[in-house]
């Protein structure tokens, strides 16, 4: 049976640590759950969002609906093949303890997401991906309750409309289902993707490649880069890397040789937000209890008593001037509510 709070603080529960308060706030586990919940609800208009570990949102005001957390939990393993195993994973399984879990016994194709924060429930709907690989490349089905028709359905891959940090669940399911659990397809005899940055570099200097050492390494790298949630409010990349016509890439190499580019498709490229960010001279500035990290301009911190306003406005000035100077749009990755 789900249970319900009212009037719940949020900070502790958004890594940015931004105070704001949820009128309701349900911890759920089932779909059993979630339709009594529904059925019970006294206004069915009322807005709810689901926040997992909260560590992809940003909250500008106190949230008038309620609030569903998950907590469930559990890895089942459904089917196991000479060259690959199926697994299940509950919505509410932390992303990074499942993550070691599956290097931990072998099953490769995750690795290279170590260390992301956040829940299973939630890799799905950003399609979470780092160092060259995404959440997209493993997952077999997303099991959603769909709260207007009261039922549970299994979306295979394709059906999940996956793509560089969107989703199904972001566009024409965004608030219209609540994930249950996914189920990843691993492999017994995994091909290492060591292509991005110094990745390659930093495993081949530990030994032989294992999951293990790409998994160290990842893990090593995003903390050197990265400030730790419980020590600087943050919620990672602020900002999604801009794909562009390969025709502005080309151009803009013209100015700037440096400029970091990485393929997409035959016509479309990838540019690196946070050199761009640099460019235009925001890392390590700071406004107020605002700012961008001094190791990584992706990354928009609260150095105390911030709120969300206050991230809005910073992360504003940013896009305006990356958009002044390089003619170029960059998106936040963070659910802004």
């Amino acid at each position: 049976m789900y249970t319900q709070r009212d009037h719940q603080s949020l900070k502790t529960r958004n890594s940015f640590g931004i105070e704001a308060t949820a009128r309701h706030y349900v911890e759920f586990e089932t779909a059993a759950d979630l339709q009594a919940f529904f059925a019970a609800r006294p206004d069915p208009q009322e807005p709810y969002y689901v926040l997992s570990g909260g560590n992809n949102v940003l909250f500008t005001e106190d949230y008038p609906g309620t609030i569903l957390h998950p907590v469930s939990r559990g890895i089942t393993l459904l089917d196991r093949t000479d060259d690959r195993v199926v697994v299940r994973v509950a919505g509410g399984e932390e992303w990074d303890d499942f993550v070691h879990w599956a290097v931990v016994n072998g099953y490769g194709g995750v690795e290279n997401l170590s260390l992301i924060p956040g829940y299973v429930g939630a890799a799905p709907v950003q399609n979470i991906g780092a160092y060259g690989a995404e959440a997209a490349q493993t997952i077999r089905d997303v099991e959603v309750y769909l709260p207007q028709r009261n039922e549970v359905q299994r979306l295979d891959r394709s059906a999940c409309r996956f793509a560089y940090r969107d989703s199904l669940f972001k566009g024409e399911l965004k608030g219209k289902a609540i994930i249950l659990s996914v189920t990843f397809e691993l492999s017994l005899h995994p091909t290492f993707n060591l292509g991005y940055g110094d990745l390659k570099a930093r495993v081949e200097a530990s030994g032989e490649v294992t999951l293990a050492r790409v998994r160290e390494a990842v893990m090593a790298i995003r903390r050197e880069k990265l400030p730790d949630p419980a020590i600087l409010g943050n919620a990672g990349s602020f900002f999604k890397n801009p794909v562009v016509p390969l025709s502005v890439a080309e151009t803009l190499r013209q100015t700037y040789p440096d400029l970091p580019i990485y393929s997409v498709d035959a016509t479309h490229v990838k540019l690196a937000a946070g050199w761009l960010i640099d460019r235009c001279g925001w890392k390590g500035r700071r406004q107020g209890a605002v700012g961008v990290h001094d190791r990584q301009a992706l990354v928009l911190v609260n150095y105390g008593g911030a709120t969300g306003r206050q991230v809005m406005e910073l992360a504003r000035a940013i896009q305006q001037d990356v958009r002044q100077r390089f003619g170029v749009e960059i998106d936040t990755e963070v659910n802004v509510l």
